[in-house]
């Protein structure tokens, strides 16, 4: 039986295209204040979320039986579809202009280096695991008799990914922190 779950409502593109609209103004306003600020909160939800999702959703799931985790990944994809990605777009273009307008921004400078390194990590991470993940468990869920252990697999897998990029995400706040003294 497929599940009734409505995948895309108006609340999914509120949640896609509010950081975009935000980051479009601030652009165009040339607001170095509202720029820093759209950069450093879109960094640090999609940076929360992350820690949220490595830490304590994936031991909270594995504690589950599978049919449980199930209805948590159902409910969690919606979302995570477009909340995530305009997250991480947001954050890394906001600091690709925030550099560039506060004159750091250089191939020649090792730590602007480093986090074109990490941002592009993040961005296979995200763009080429955890979203085509989320269409797979979305497309599964929509079957009359859908796979919950696919589901599952597919879930918890994005789950370790987002764990993961922390890790990353730390660096690069490290890095951030040290391109500005």
């Amino acid at each position: 039986m497929a599940y009734e779950t409505k995948f895309i409502s108006p609340y999914s593109f509120i949640t896609l295209l509010v950081p975009i609209f935000a980051l479009v103004i601030v652009l165009t306003l040339r607001n170095l204040v509202w720029l820093n600020y759209i950069h450093v909160l879109t960094g640090g939800t999609w940076t929360g979320v992350d820690l949220f999702m490595g830490l304590v959703m994936s031991r909270v799931l594995r504690s589950l039986d599978p049919k449980s985790r199930a209805e948590i990944i159902k409910r969690l994809v919606p979302m995570m579809l477009f909340f995530m990605p305009s997250l991480a777009a947001v954050a890394t273009t906001a600091g690709f202009f925030l550099a560039s307008w506060l004159g750091i921004f250089s191939f020649k400078n090792i730590l602007i280096l480093l986090s074109g390194v990490i941002v592009l990590i993040l961005i296979i991470q995200g763009f080429g695991v955890i979203v085509p993940n989320e269409v797979r468990i979305v497309l599964e869920l929509r079957k009359e008799e859908p796979d919950l252990n696919k589901v599952v697999k597919l879930g918890m897998r994005n789950i370790y990914v987002s764990g993961s990029q922390v890790v990353f995400q730390i660096v690069i706040i490290f890095i951030m922190a040290n391109l500005v003294l």
